[in-house]
């Protein structure tokens, strides 16, 4: 018997990777990106379907998923995290993310704080939520109906899709292994860059950078077929992005930090800093190089072996990794002075100051900058008041 599709074993697997797709997309546009962050407006036909789907699919309720992913975000790597594996270790997060789902779960305050305005109406209470798993077991007669015995497998894949690729590999590997584009001050990484298998989900770094943009992609190189997507249903009229990353631009001719540069800067903060990193740490931290390769060999080796470390997050930095650096950072004057500014440029804008105090600060901390003697640095801080905000 092969169902009333009667397809072909590659059909049935065809068949069952077109339906875990939608269900990454569901995840990733419906619960992420428009409940969570609320990133874009979805049309009620296509909010609707992707609650049902998801229902279907996976048994996940709308209002949990918000709260425990907000939540995160709230307490990322502490221990109220609820899967942060630099807490609770990689090997739990990637294997057992489900189970840490379904705990935080039956947390009433997390959800009473975290999962404010999620559906809460008739189907919501009726259906979704009052009926949680007679969704999975209409999936299991449809799947059977189908694609007849098969159908069970094809089931048992839908099951174990988004607690292994959502639960276990964005929440554990997507704070653990990867490249950074950002020193956001958790240890998210991007996995790969190409966001396809699961949603876009894989850019993990960029969206805790900016975690209320509707697009995960921030290189050129980079793609997030969500945001693909996203863009077919805004041309559609089915969706309305409402914000995305900002993208700076350096006017060079520019000077002075007016109000304009001030907005520019808190809001791209971490592509300044990225920029900081390359123009001034990476720079200096080579001409210091040169200078001590003069003088010993060996202690070049330790200072060639730190510069990725000078341009890590320091919150991220184990005990040893911390003793390594700042013993380069004693042999070098300028490198240390190079961070210690990096320290205060971030200091500035976690402050819980006004735009104008925040401009004023700036505003010293180019003074200071200016009168260190250091190349880079001063060329750093003339420039920053060039920056602006572009259209995306």
């Amino acid at each position: 018997m092969q169902g009333l599709l009667n397809l072909s074993p590659w059909g049935i697997v065809l068949y069952a990777l077109i339906l875990t797709h939608i269900t990454i997309a569901a995840v990733t546009i419906y619960l992420h990106r428009h409940q969570a962050h609320r990133a874009l407006e979805l049309h009620p036909v296509v909010s609707h379907f992707f609650r049902f789907w998801l229902w279907l699919t996976t048994g996940m309720v709308t209002r949990e998923w918000v709260a425990i992913h907000r939540k995160h975000h709230a307490t990322c790597e502490t221990e109220e995290d609820p899967h942060s594996p630099q807490v609770k270790g990689l090997r739990k997060v990637l294997f057992e993310g489900a189970e840490l789902y379904r705990e935080e779960a039956r947390r009433t305050d997390t959800l009473n704080r975290f999962g404010k305005g999620a559906p809460d109406d008739w189907l919501e209470r009726r259906v979704y939520t009052g009926h949680q798993g007679k969704g999975i077991v209409l999936l299991l007669a449809a799947n059977l109906l189908l694609v007849g015995p098969a159908g069970l497998a094809v089931w048992g894949i839908q099951m174990i899709w988004i607690p292994f690729w959502a639960a276990g590999v964005i929440n554990g590997v997507g704070h653990a292994i990867g490249y950074r584009n950002y020193q956001s001050p958790d240890a998210s990484t991007n996995i790969v860059p190409w966001g396809i298998l699961i949603g876009g989900e894989e850019l993990h770094n960029n969206h805790h950078a900016f975690p209320n943009s509707a697009r995960l992609s921030s290189k050129s190189w980079e793609f997030d077929i969500g945001w693909l997507y996203i863009r077919m249903l805004e041309m559609l009229g089915l969706a309305r992005v409402k914000r995305i990353a900002p993208k700076p631009a350096r006017i060079t001719t520019h000077q002075g930090l007016d109000t304009e540069a001030v907005h520019a800067i808190v809001n791209s903060r971490f592509q300044v800093l990225a920029r900081y990193g390359r123009e001034v740490i990476t720079r200096v931290h080579r001409e210091e190089t040169r200078r001590i390769a003069a003088m010993d060999a060996a202690l070049k080796r330790h200072f060639k072996a730190v510069r990725r470390l000078l341009l890590r997050e320091e919150r991220l930095l184990d005990e040893e990794a911390r003793q390594r650096m700042e013993e380069a950072l004693r042999q070098s004057q300028a490198l240390e002075t190079t961070v210690q500014f990096r320290r205060q440029l971030q200091a500035i804008w976690q402050s819980a100051a006004g735009p104008e105090q925040i401009r004023s600060a700036l505003q010293e901390w180019c003074r200071r900058a200016e009168a260190s003697g250091i190349e880079a640095l001063q060329a750093f801080a003339r420039r920053l008041g060039g920056y602006r905000l572009r259209d995306n």
